[in-house]
């Protein structure tokens, strides 16, 4: 595919993700199901979640591309159980990249400092000096005392469609206002 035409597909993507910007209510439910539904998937999940300082849910987030791909999802950012910002995330890549995949992503941040370390930026991005701990299915044997450590945990579940890449690397998250 020419990389023209894999630029006209990545900027319709992100231009489908903007256009298709969700109410608070429509966020807000598909955050609760979310969230039930990752706890649901494993026991500790929801010690872990009541554990953390906040908890930003993105309950769909879409990428796909051919060499040149995007992603973006809008979510939540939970403290107490409460919603108290609304988030979008995007990222590209460029590479071996093929295909188009649905995914969830919960961001637990286990600190007080992480979380205001997120909630203080302008654009937050992910990398490797984020200190986070990715775990890619959310499920029981993903991770153990040494990952419970990290100041941030992430992870991605409820894969649907096709796509190899699963990383948050180069992710930004930025604040959205509803």
């Amino acid at each position: 595919m020419p990389l023209g035409l894999a630029a006209a597909a990545l900027g319709a993507l992100l231009a489908s993700g903007a256009s298709l910007a969700q109410t608070k209510a429509a966020i807000d439910a598909s955050v609760q199901e979310t969230i039930d539904q990752f706890n649901s998937l494993d026991p500790r999940h929801e010690p872990l979640e009541n554990k953390a300082a906040g908890v930003l849910i993105f309950p769909q987030v879409t990428k796909g591309g051919i060499a040149l791909a995007a992603g973006y999802g809008a979510g939540a950012l939970q403290v107490n159980r409460v919603t108290v910002a609304y988030y979008s995330i995007a990222s590209t890549s460029f590479g071996l990249t093929a295909g188009m995949a649905m995914h969830s992503e919960i961001v637990m941040f286990m600190t007080q400092d992480a979380l205001d370390a997120f909630t203080k930026s302008r654009g937050w991005s992910i990398g490797a000096k984020t200190g986070i701990a990715l775990i890619s299915k959310g499920m029981a044997g993903d991770y153990d005392s040494a990952t419970l450590k990290k100041p941030i945990l992430a992870f991605i579940f409820n894969q649907k469609g096709l796509m190899a890449d699963l990383s948050l690397e180069g992710s930004k998250i930025k604040k959205i206002r509803k």
